[in-house]
């Protein structure tokens, strides 16, 4: 009997064979821009969600959607206050653990609240429609960046000074993550993917000392209740993915910042599935369409038959166009038009962005911090990394200019070039990369913007 789009994502998951790639857009606020919504407006719309889904099915030919993709949304039930805007998902903006609270103080949690209902709902409308060939995946914010979401940078600090706070902490969180699997598994969904990017952002002995067991207990809990259980993380997660792959999740989803075929021995040594790592920007959201299908052919081949998802590395920016979307996903469905993508020889020339200006750090009386970012108001290690810089030059004080560069724009992606930054995020210190792809603490950033000071005086 052959097998559908859902048929081949769940098998996939599962690390079965399959007879071609499954392809998962990850159509998050990217959905609202398919009908001409903004994202604020969108993510806050059962409506406006079940229109974009389907108009993404319509055009990506998907094989699994994730219903939304927003890691804010239990945060926002427990007393974080969120910041929105047109063309990307809410950034926490307020940590109420930050001030010494107890996860006792925090409002009480269920999904009957915040935006649960309308997800739900979108599901309910989505699974109706298309449900029968395409799989539906309830994505839930993981507990190490939950627990992020509402102590704030602190919880880096606190790993050290303070180990059982922070373990009771991320042990609440994945509690909140099993109640929030259990509302979308009882909505239908097939898939859970718990998305905890901040843990490229920790040690493997950390992972192993806070994340290992409570992220355990959440995919033991999903496999209890009939589900699929996927960990996606975006980010360098290059030094965690074998603790990752010793945890019990059937997958794992990365981002361009991996090497796929590290993490397809890692994975498939440990007998689980994984996926990944279309480039967001520099293919998806700023190449063509041919760009977008020789970054898919390349995934594919390292990825094989057994086991793998072609996806985007992280959630789609809003204004993705549509047909890089869809080239790429072609290249997965269609293995005739793989052969002929293949055959197409484009000499693609690179970008040199001699245009873009680069300062004379040298001539400059302040200490330029150069914070390159997919976007600090979307991405949540972006903005954590943008937030660190932030309070570093408050602390100095004068003679230090912070400056945000999202390589979503044409002026980003230059100086994440012109600079060699290789990784998003990074923070830079006068043109040099200094913190890449791993956030400081404030005051080993302090010590480094105070050390390029005194070099400047001398």
């Amino acid at each position: 009997m052959e097998m559908n789009g859902r048929d081949v994502l769940l098998s996939a998951i599962r690390n079965e064979e399959t007879p071609r790639p499954a392809w998962v857009p990850f159509v998050g606020c990217h959905g609202g821009a398919l009908i001409g919504a903004p994202a604020d407006e969108y993510l806050q719309s059962s409506e406006l969600m079940t229109q974009g889904l389907l108009k993404a099915d319509e055009l990506y030919h998907p094989d699994g959607l994730p219903i939304s993709f927003d890691l804010q949304m239990e945060a926002e039930i427990l007393g974080c206050e969120l910041r929105w805007v047109s063309d990307g998902p809410p950034s926490v903006v307020s940590h109420p653990l930050a001030e010494g609270a107890e996860p006792g103080d925090l409002p009480p949690f269920t999904t009957d609240a915040g935006r649960f209902p309308i997800v739900l709902d979108a599901l309910d409308r989505v699974k109706a429609e298309i449900g029968d060939r395409v799989g539906m995946l309830g994505l839930i914010c993981g507990p190490f960046t939950l627990a992020l979401h509402l102590l704030g940078n602190n919880i880096f600090l606190e790993m050290f000074d303070a180990v059982e706070k922070v373990q009771r902490l991320i042990a609440y969180c994945a509690e909140i993550g099993r109640q929030s699997a259990d509302a979308y598994l009882e909505a239908g969904a097939d898939i859970i993917a718990v998305v905890d990017p901040m843990v490229s952002q920790i040690s493997p002995e950390h992972f192993m000392q806070f994340v290992s067991e409570p992220a355990s207990s959440v995919f033991d809990h999903i496999h209890e209740r009939g589900g699929l259980a996927s960990l996606f993380c975006c980010g360098d997660a290059t030094r965690n993915l074998e603790v990752m792959a010793k945890t019990t999740c059937d997958n794992i989803c990365v981002d361009e910042n991996v090497d796929l075929k590290l993490l397809r021995d890692i994975a498939s040594a440990e007998g689980k599935s994984f996926g990944g790592n279309l480039q967001l920007t520099v293919v998806l959201l700023l190449g063509t369409e041919q760009q977008a299908k020789s970054a898919a052919i390349k995934c594919i081949d390292i990825g094989d038959s057994k086991g793998y998802i072609l996806a985007p590395g992280c959630d789609l920016p809003y204004d993705t166009p549509p047909e890089n979307v869809a080239a790429a996903g072609l290249m997965a469905l269609d293995e005739y038009e793989r052969e002929v993508a293949r055959q197409i020889v484009v000499e693609a020339q690179e970008q040199q962005f001699e245009d873009v200006e680069v300062p004379d750090y040298e001539a400059e009386e302040d200490v330029i911090v150069d914070v390159i970012t997919l976007d600090s108001a979307t991405c949540a290690p972006c903005q954590y990394m943008m937030d660190a810089a932030t309070r570093a030059a408050e602390e100095i004080g004068e003679g230090v200019d912070v400056r945000e560069h999202k390589i979503t724009r044409r002026e980003g992606l230059g100086m994440f070039c012109r600079l060699n930054a290789g990784h998003v995020p990074t923070i830079c210190i006068d043109g040099e990369p200094t913190f890449v792809s791993i956030i400081p603490d404030k005051n080993r950033l302090v010590a480094a913007i105070r050390k390029r000071m005194e070099e400047k005086r001398r």
